[in-house]
């Protein structure tokens, strides 16, 4: 039981247990009610906060999807100023190699048509020289049997050689056969060693006398006359002597031969104002020669005093190309103004010839470098079109990049 005042409540009482526990129950209820009404307070502040970040969520959202928007429309414009980019570097690209091609095939036809020039120029030559070298070499063949030929020939004059020395031996026994012999040699000689113009054979001279080769040189010295000699009794008597008053006796007898010649060619062949001052006594034998200037020196000097030049075979070819030699001095002297004027066409021939030498010179080396750009163009030609076929932009050389992009709109 509880005393409450002058209220005595017994809870053994159902009435009082159940005021007591209404009581209770509806003092559950306020609280419960209370803690609500809170709970209630505080929910309504939290739905205002979630309100408000809701509310700033949406607008993030509506500038989210603006902004998507946006980037679409940018995304939109740079795809389409992409693919306007790439055309128009595609068409430069293309306008290009269409260019560079068309530059090739023009240098490789210019250089073709060049190097057909050469190679047919060229040709030619080779054509020339072929034909050059087949027409000597035909030459040399014929001039080759033709030398076998005159050697067999050769051969059967030797084998008649033997018989013809008893020919000569008796042509030599004969003292007029034998002086026909010496200036049969002598013509010979000098027909080899001189111009034909520039002597005479059997040349008369004012005093009557007639000399058997007459040489025109100029003054001085002037004409001189050579004649033909051969003591040739003398020189066979001195090669058949045994003893020594035998050689002494055919050493006496060819001096004396032979200093009756020179006296008899310096007086009938040295003619004042008309012949030099000296002549030339030749002796067709150079054995005869050869003993002579052995054994007898005294004989030459008297005719060095006598102004009779003593030669031999050998000797007077040596002479007579002096001879020669002083004559084409005279001409060359006499020829000089011909002479310069060739000489100045012939030195312009060879600046012409200088010049074209290095004209085609310069040919070449056009012909070199032309060939060299080709190269390169065609490296580079060769290059582009793989990029082209790979479809990589990226090496684009600088001359050639594309146009920049237009810039994105933020």
């Amino acid at each position: 039981m509880i005393q409450i005042g002058t209220t005595t409540l017994d809870f053994s009482d159902p009435l009082t247990l159940g005021l007591a526990l209404g009581a209770v129950l509806a003092l559950s209820v306020l609280i419960l009610l209370a803690i609500a009404v809170r709970r209630a307070g505080q929910s309504a502040r939290i739905t205002q906060e979630m309100l408000g970040h809701v509310g700033r969520l949406s607008q993030d959202v509506g500038i989210l999807g603006d902004s998507q928007h946006t980037l679409a429309a940018n995304i939109k414009h740079v795809s389409d100023q992409q693919a306007q980019g790439q055309e128009r570097v595609m068409q430069t690209m293309e306008r290009r190699l269409a260019e560079v091609n068309h530059q090739v095939a023009e240098r490789l036809a210019d250089n073709a048509l060049k190097s057909a020039r050469s190679m047919s120029d060229m040709q030619e030559r080779m054509k020339e020289t072929l034909t050059g070298s087949s027409e000597k070499t035909t030459k040399s063949l014929t001039e080759l049997q033709e030398r076998l030929a005159t050697i067999d020939r050769a051969q059967t004059n030797i084998e008649k050689l033997s018989g013809d020395v008893l020919t000569l031996q008796d042509i030599l026994s004969n003292k007029q056969t034998r002086g026909a012999f010496g200036e049969i040699q002598l013509t010979d000689i000098v027909g080899k060693a001189l111009p034909a113009d520039s002597f005479t054979l059997q040349a008369t001279l004012s005093n009557g006398k007639r000399a058997d080769c007459l040489v025109h040189l100029p003054n001085p010295p002037g004409p001189i006359v050579i004649d033909a000699k051969f003591p040739l009794e003398s020189y066979e008597a001195l090669r058949r002597a045994e003893t020594k008053t035998e050689q002494e006796a055919a050493l006496r007898a060819l001096g004396t031969a032979v200093r009756t010649h020179i006296k008899a060619i310096s007086e009938k062949y040295q003619i004042e104002g008309e012949t030099a001052d000296g002549a030339i006594m030749f002796l067709p034998s150079e054995a005869v020669y050869a003993e002579l200037h052995a054994r007898l020196p005294a004989v030459v000097r008297e005719g060095f005093a006598a102004r009779v030049w003593i030669v031999s075979p050998t000797t007077c070819m040596a002479t007579l190309n002096t001879m020669r030699a002083i004559l084409k001095d005279a001409r060359m002297r006499e020829q000089a103004g011909a002479i310069r004027k060739e000489l100045g066409l012939l030195n312009a021939d060879v600046e012409r010839l200088t010049t074209r030498v290095g004209n085609l010179d310069r040919h070449f080396g056009q012909a070199r470098k032309d060939v060299e750009d080709i190269l390169i163009s065609a490296e580079k030609a060769g290059k582009r079109s793989g990029r082209l076929h790979n479809f990589d932009f990226a090496e684009v050389t600088t001359e050639e990049s594309p146009l920049p992009l237009a810039p994105s709109k933020s």
